[in-house]
């Protein structure tokens, strides 16, 4: 089967590599038709053809200027105009990254799947009937959760065309430099992720120390002055190295997420390494802490339950050890090979 993977953006480089080596070891022929990665090295292709062919000057020229997206308006038309014209079997487009323009521009001729990584993205969400009409052009729609399957029914997506996929682990083995008491936001650092909820709760649980691992997408002097000494900051995209000395450091991750979001790949990054999390009860972010019990789960903004989670973890060695081996079980049944095969059978249905 011949498969293109669209990620015009490059938002998700580390998934996009995943999905497409599983799939190709599957036997899929896999072209992934992407943008060059602004923020670091992307994955070197494995078993899969991967182009550049969106936005070749912004990406070049800009980081997260405001005055790339003029000219990235216009590359995305360009980049639309050929996607249009790919031959495959079927078209997966992983990100719909500018709506507005999509809504006019996006035509697919192959069969169409599309992943809805953050169900609605923040700016447009309100936009029902925009993402009605869009995800109307797809066969299929996937979705990491039953609660992402739900939230898309509500705005009126037709129950037939929608698929839940488990967001997939990204397994790793870090040298364990573990102190006991060290919690870990990982990840681009966004209103949506609720850093000042985790520094809170850091607060009043004693001893415990924050490490902060990711790129700012937003300013964070204000973190860090609530913070002060109780946090370590390394910012930036990390590398791979980079992000196992993180985890490897990491006792807990915490994810104090707003309701804006399916799954998060930095959750799935932290089981991967064997290292618990402790989450908010939003999107399908506790679908994995809950089913190996992996972690927490906690009322979404209860500061006050994040903090009882943190110190049930750090003070109770016999819950830290069960945790641990739920993030375990979690790392060995959430691959990618299980995805891949998930996937074609998606595929197979809007070919038949």
């Amino acid at each position: 089967m011949r498969v293109i993977l669209a990620d015009p953006a490059a938002f998700t480089p580390q998934y996009d590599h995943e999905l497409a080596a599983a799939l190709s070891i599957a036997g899929a022929d896999v072209r992934l038709l992407t943008s060059r990665f602004r923020f670091g090295v992307a994955p070197a292709p494995a078993g899969y053809r991967r182009e550049e062919v969106f936005y070749p000057l912004t990406t070049r020229l800009f980081r997260r200027s405001r005055a790339r997206l003029p000219l990235k308006a216009a590359e995305h038309c360009l980049g639309l105009a050929r996607l249009r014209h790919e031959r495959a079997d079927v078209v997966h487009v992983q990100w719909l990254a500018a709506p507005e323009i999509d809504d006019r521009l996006l035509r697919l001729t192959p069969p169409a799947v599309f992943t809805a990584h953050d169900l609605l993205p923040r700016r447009t969400a309100e936009k029902h009937a925009l993402w009605r009409r869009l995800l109307g052009r797809f066969a299929r729609i996937v979705v990491h959760s039953e609660r992402g399957r739900h939230a898309l029914a509500e705005i009126g997506v037709p129950e037939a065309q929608l698929r839940v996929i488990a967001h997939p682990a990204f397994r790793s083995d870090p040298v364990r430099r573990d102190d006991g008491r060290t919690l870990l936001c990982l990840g681009v650092i966004r209103p949506y992720k609720g850093l000042a909820d985790a520094i809170e709760a850091v607060r009043q649980v004693a001893g415990a120390r924050l490490l902060v691992a990711g790129d700012p997408a937003e300013p964070v002097d204000r973190y860090r002055q609530a913070a002060g000494p109780l946090a370590e900051w390394r910012l930036g995209y990390l590398s791979d190295a980079e992000l196992d000395r993180a985890l490897g450091e990491t006792t807990v991750g915490l994810f104090p997420y707003r309701g804006e979001i399916d799954q998060s790949g930095a959750l799935l990054r932290v089981l991967g390494a064997g290292v618990p999390a402790i989450v908010y009860d939003v999107g399908g972010l506790p679908d994995p802490v809950r089913a190996f019990g992996a972690g927490r789960v906690v009322p979404p903004g209860d500061v006050g339950a994040l903090a009882g989670a943190v110190t049930d973890l750090l003070e109770n060695p016999d819950a830290l050890a069960e945790a641990r081996d739920g993030a375990r079980r979690a790392a060995d049944s959430l691959t990618w090979e299980k995805a891949a095969s998930d996937h074609l059978e998606v595929y197979r249905e809007v070919v038949r």
